[in-house]
């Protein structure tokens, strides 16, 4: 016989097996019940055996974030993942642009290696510590990286600021260990200056894509705007991308009235976002790279397809689903994978990139930008061309 206690566990465990079932529901109940009795029979009894036989105890909150988890995790898409409280409020955090942390951009390259897409930002912690594009980071604090989806890793390097954070990192053969120290990061996501090589070309790079993205775009433009330029170079080397409808606030900028993305849902039905018209209508090459993902695709993709500027550089990423971030009760979170976009003319990236219309592979250890160069090269050819 059970006594008190392991009674109450079992009515905790049948209550979480309900909730977990009701998660699971689509349609009605009683069939699908009927329809999946064995499974369901699995469920219950792993929960039931799991709350009340196993050696180290487990709460009902335990048990339901795990098949959370579990769950989202069946759809093997590292793109979709459950947050909880803590990681869904760095997710925030992340949107809005100001975090405690160490100045680097990371995303899952090569076999899902989560590495330092970009170089680290000047004067941050990562600067400091010697981190450089293309590290792949294999340890956080002790827990193995390298399987670890992009957002807990991020979650992990961030935290308030005087805290430290442990990394292992290899490059090439050589695995460095490096304890760094959190600081308040606020990170412009765009910057800009005059060519002093070229001073009729304006060069405006944008870092990622986020709630501050198309306001910081704007206030730079004018800026340079009053040095005067004749053309724009956009770079998006190295943006892993970021927030979906800053993409397109962005690429308003570039591309003349009409499509700029096509948006296809679960069930098929397709949206398509287009631009008003209030571009700016000057000559413009777009630097990419494999490091240019997501959001940086629909800008690269747009302008392409509209044959609104030159793209030098290499195929992009080829990232071309789009992620919902979903609030769930208690404080916690879904960002779930809910539809896939394809560019203007109804190509699909997801896993094959953007080729460029003209590639300029960086050669290793070059001193020189030789993608600038090319962009700077034909920018001055059309600029002479329109006199």
């Amino acid at each position: 016989m059970f006594d008190l206690s392991q009674r109450r566990g079992i009515v905790q465990g049948i209550l979480t097996a309900l909730v977990i079932i009701s998660l699971l529901v689509t349609g009605s109940l009683a069939v699908l019940i009927a329809s999946h009795f064995d499974q369901f029979g699995r469920l219950l009894k792993a929960t039931l055996l799991v709350r009340t036989q196993g050696l180290q105890p487990v709460t009902v909150n335990q048990l339901i974030d795990g098949a959370t988890e579990g769950i989202v995790g069946s759809l093997h898409d590292p793109y979709s993942v459950y947050l909880d409280p803590k990681h869904f409020q760095e997710l925030n955090i992340q949107i809005r642009g100001t975090f405690g942390g160490i100045g680097v951009f990371v995303g899952q390259k090569e076999q899902n290696k989560l590495t330092v897409m970009a170089p680290p930002f000047k004067g941050t912690p990562a600067e400091a510590a010697g981190l450089k594009q293309g590290d792949v980071i294999i340890e956080i604090d002790g827990q193995d990286a390298r399987s670890m989806d992009t957002d807990t890793a991020v979650s992990l390097m961030r935290g308030e600021p005087g805290t430290r954070v442990n990394l292992a990192i290899q490059r090439g053969e050589q695995v460095i260990r490096v304890t760094i120290t959190r600081e308040k990061i606020s990170i412009p996501t765009v910057q800009g200056r005059i060519l002093e090589e070229a001073p009729k070309i304006a060069y405006v790079q944008i870092f990622q894509f986020n709630t501050n993205t198309e306001q910081e775009l704007n206030k730079t433009l004018q800026e340079l705007n009053n040095k005067g330029f004749k053309a724009i170079i956009l770079d998006l080397r190295n943006n892993p991308g970021g927030d979906f409808s800053a993409a397109i606030k962005v690429a308003e900028y570039f591309v003349s009235k009409g499509p700029v993305v096509r948006v296809v849902a679960r069930n098929g039905r397709e949206e398509v976002y287009e631009a008003s018209g209030r571009n700016l209508k000057l000559p413009l090459v777009v630097l990419v790279n494999e490091g240019s993902a997501s959001a940086s695709e629909i800008v690269a993709g747009a302008i392409k397809d509209r044959q609104a500027g030159t793209l030098v550089g290499t195929k992009t990423f080829g990232k071309g689903l789009v992620q919902t971030v979903f609030p769930l009760p208690g404080e916690a979170g879904l960002k779930l994978t809910t539809a896939k976009y394809m560019t203007p003319n109804g190509h699909d990236i997801n896993q094959k990139g953007i080729e460029p219309d003209v590639k300029v592979e960086l050669p290793p250890k070059s001193s020189r930008d030789v993608q600038l160069d090319r962009a700077i090269e034909i920018l001055k050819g059309q600029i002479q061309g329109a006199r």
